[in-house]
């Protein structure tokens, strides 16, 4: 640590001393109106310039100018429905905090409303997409890795951008795209295999994320919603970025009747899996291409269609493996591989949507989509492997006495070597086909929501793997008799069927004495051909914004939510008489049911002059008609059968704000307990999600003397999930703590930091930002899984396998205009 310590104090020093020419001065602040809340938008002028210079309040109210030093610079901050403030500066140099507060202009108000005093966000919280492209990311850059820095989100394995929401599992979350509910690949086993997020965070331009406690418009998934809204770009605009792990190009051009955005991205994971513990050539590649365009046809309908095709394509020929493992009873493994494995999974999206209204108050809505995924994974491995004691005691310097080593192997304290062979021909072919209508009635105080859809779905699959072990010359599991294969898996299943989907909402407000008050009520009703099965989810929240002085705001949801089956949660096993294990779907299986009680509250305020948000919430969730699981890597194995019941409960907190003047930053704590237990069973047993704290952060920062160079830090701490032994429910342990320090350093080159860049040949030249990232800055080992090794007499022991260690990144992004 001190070693890294002091190269980033070098860093930094050569920073400053390299950038220190710039002959400028910093000029900053907020704007706020008289109950000390930020007004977003409002305009900050250079009046005595010769040139126009000038910039407007985000949503913090909290503006920059980087201007030239001067003897006397007058500013102008106005916004309409507000009296205008002039502030003169003399002798401007350095930085200089101004802070502005600006009173409604009495004479405006009969003419115009201002909005924005109080907040109201309900369970549904909204995200800068823009923080993506500055936070230090390991899977390339994706809106997800954004999410697990927020209270009730949690993530083990940094390769992937799956992630947990308060004791759910991966596919318990949601994500819709335009309104447009979007699918990933089914059999995905492993960060490795992964490539990037659908979403394309270049295109993005709002986020939406709801924890829990969500509204009768989002489908029936129990634990989260990702609501994603692409942009409509106005004018040109393009980007590009390169790094180690990959690169990509964007490009936006429209005017007010047109719009397009055409996004390429390309992915290699290499550089990162070379950072694991199982050495071998790894050679994942993925590519991605999406576009939007939007089109207006008349003065009441807009059209719009979103495309994307993706192709990840993931070999690896594994060498070797050497790790310990143990603690004080610490042991060696040494795996040593032969083969190969070979993996595709090519995925297609479209989409048409209409939006168009009719009359003045009514909105409706228009989709027709279709997903495509084509997936094979096929490998052969093989690997023989020693397992031994390892080395205790001998000098300082860790020698091994010659009594503690096997001269047969050079191994010391030697309990055993084995061969295992691994095989499979997996393969799925899957599509769906959605159409969908959806409309929205506004009438005074009323809004009301509805829509409806049908979808189709044909999936067909092949599933054909074994594993073969062999410990001390016995064949696993050893019968005396004959020789078995230690775990088999067949299948040619598929399927074809449809769903029906409907739901209604309607949200009232209305003011009372001690503030204002929202309700919402609706509910879905969704049926399915397989199992011929209804599903009513009624849901209802309750908002109170209190007349007080201090800016809190209360909320209570609650409701009864459906996680209805997909094709991977059908896969029921039966074992014939020889031992192996066949797939069948399993026609009885019933979607799993969960009561919602969501309880909790943001409170607004500002210290040292900059805006803050603490947002705490309990949760309560009951769970039925539980089908039981377990997790390896990402791998998401079901029993297929209402086997279990559960409960998860917890506590989320939050802090939000400017903990330096113009930068985003929170820290995020949660705490849970999350239980399953088998029906017919008296005992409780952890979930296999169940993280009872998580502390996250991401912290921004900057030299006031030089904005242009930021600071990024993304930081988790969470506990380690339970683990099973192989095709075992029962819990054998916990993983380790899952800790994680990234950080990264970026510095902009635009019109008001470089000079070079108001040259007339930088004049397509937006900016351009050069970006240093260390992932896993302390190099902590985290541990995602276990391979398990045994002998003959059936003694097992996981070995872990440990995520990536300290990896380094450079990253270099153009904007255009």
């Amino acid at each position: 640590m001190p070693k890294i310590l002091k190269i980033v104090h070098f860093v930094l020093a050569c920073a400053c001393c390299v950038f220190s020419y710039a002959r400028s001065a910093r000029v900053y602040g907020y704007v706020v109106d008289q109950d000390n809340v930020g007004i977003e938008l409002a305009n900050v002028v250079v009046l005595n310039s010769e040139k126009p210079l000038g910039t407007s309040t985000n949503k913090n109210g909290f503006y920059e100018l980087i201007l030239d030093e001067a003897d006397t610079v007058v500013l102008s901050f106005s916004m309409v429905g507000y009296t205008s403030v002039q502030q003169r500066v003399i002798d401007l140099k350095d930085v200089l905090n101004i802070n502005v507060q600006l009173l409604t202009d009495e004479q405006l108000l009969t003419e115009i409303e201002v909005r924005g005093l109080k907040r109201t966000q309900g369970t549904m919280g909204h995200i800068d997409a823009g923080t993506t492209r500055v936070m230090p990311d390991a899977t390339g850059g994706s809106i997800e890795s954004l999410l697990i820095t927020f209270s009730g989100v949690s993530q083990t394995n940094e390769l992937s951008s799956q992630y947990n929401v308060r004791g759910g599992s991966f596919d318990e979350n949601s994500v819709y795209v335009n309104g447009i509910e979007v699918h990933r690949p089914l059999l995905i086993r492993s960060g490795q295999q992964e490539g990037l997020s659908f979403v394309n965070p270049e295109m993005v331009e709002n986020v939406g994320f709801s924890a829990g406690g969500y509204g009768a418009q989002y489908g029936d998934k129990m634990s989260s919603v990702l609501d994603i809204t692409y942009k409509s770009p106005r004018a040109f605009e393009a980007s590009l970025s390169a790094s180690l792990l990959g690169a990509q190009v964007y490009v936006g051009h429209g005017d007010s009747t047109y719009s397009q955005m055409h996004g390429l991205r390309y992915k290699t994971s290499k550089y990162m899996l070379g950072g694991l513990a199982t050495s071998g050539n790894y050679q994942p590649t993925y590519i991605d291409y999406q576009t939007y365009i939007t089109w207006k046809v008349g003065r009441r309908w807009d059209m719009s269609f979103l495309g994307n095709v993706s192709q990840n394509d993931y070999r690896f020929q594994p060498d070797s493996l050497s790790e310990s493992f143990g603690g004080q009873n610490a042991k060696n493994l040494n795996i040593y591989y032969e083969g190969q494995e070979k993996d595709k999974f090519l995925t297609a999206f479209a989409a048409v949507s209409a939006r168009g209204h009719v009359g003045k108050n009514v909105e409706i809505g228009f989709d027709a989509s279709g997903f495509y995924t084509n997936e094979r994974e096929n490998f052969d491995i093989t690997g023989e492997y020693v397992l031994s004691n390892a080395p205790m005691g001998g000098n300082s310097a860790g020698a091994v006495s010659s009594e503690q080593i096997d001269p047969s192997t050079g191994q010391t304290d030697v309990l055993g070597t084995g061969i295992f062979h691994q095989h499979a021909r997996n393969s799925l072919e899957a599509g769906v086909i959605t159409l969908s209508h959806k409309g929205k009635w506004v009438s005074g105080n009323n809004t009301l929501r509805w829509g409806v859809s049908g979808q189709a779905e044909l999936i067909r699959d092949h599933i054909s793997e074994w594993e073969w072990r062999d410990s001390a010359g016995y064949s696993m599991p050893d019968n005396g008799r004959s020789m078995d294969l230690y775990y088999t898996l067949r299948g040619d299943a598929g399927m074809t069927s449809a769903r029906v989907q409907g739901y209604i909402q309607n949200e009232h407000k209305w003011n009372t004495v001690s503030g204002q008050w929202i309700l919402t009520v609706g509910g879905r009703l969704q049926w399915w051909s397989w199992n011929n099965e209804v599903l009513p989810s009624p849901r209802a929240s309750v908002e109170w914004i209190p007349g007080w002085k201090r800016d809190f705001c209360f909320r209570l949801a609650t409701g009864l939510y459906y996680q209805a089956p997909f094709y991977k949660e059908l896969r029921d096993t039966l074992t014939d008489a020889l031992g192996v294990t066949r797939i069948q779907l399993n026609r009885d299986l019933k979607a799993q049911r969960s009561v919602h009680v969501v309880l909790g509250g943001d409170y607004y305020f500002r210290a040292w002059g900059r805006p803050f948000k603490l947002t705490a919430e309990g949760y309560y969730k009951y769970i039925d008609r539980m089908e039981s699981y377990t997790v390896d890597n990402i791998r998401v194995r079901y029993s297929g059968r209402n086997d279990s019941q559960g409960y998860a409960g917890g506590l989320d907190l939050k802090l939000y704000g400017e903990l330096v003047p113009g930068a985003d930053s929170w820290i995020s704590f949660s705490t849970m307990v999350a239980r399953q237990r088998l029906l017919g069973s008296p005992e409780w047993i952890p979930s296999p999600t169940e993280q009872r704290y998580n502390f996250s952060m991401l912290f921004q920062d900057y030299i006031p003397q030089l904005p242009q160079l930021k600071f990024h830090l993304k930081m988790q701490f969470s506990e380690g999930q339970p683990y099973y032994a192989p095709r075992n429910n029962q819990v054998w342990g916990r993983m380790p703590t899952y800790k994680r320090i990234d950080i990264g350093a970026t510095y902009v080159f635009n019109e008001k930091t470089a000079k070079f860049m108001r040259a007339p040949s930088a004049k397509h030249v937006k900016q351009w930002a050069i970006q240093f990232e260390v992932f896993n800055l302390v190099g902590w080992k985290n541990v995602n899984s276990y391979f398990w090794v045994a002998d003959a007499y059936n003694n097992q022991w996981a070995s872990p396998n440990y995520l990536t260690g300290r990896r380094y990144n450079l990253k270099i992004t153009v904007d255009l205009r």
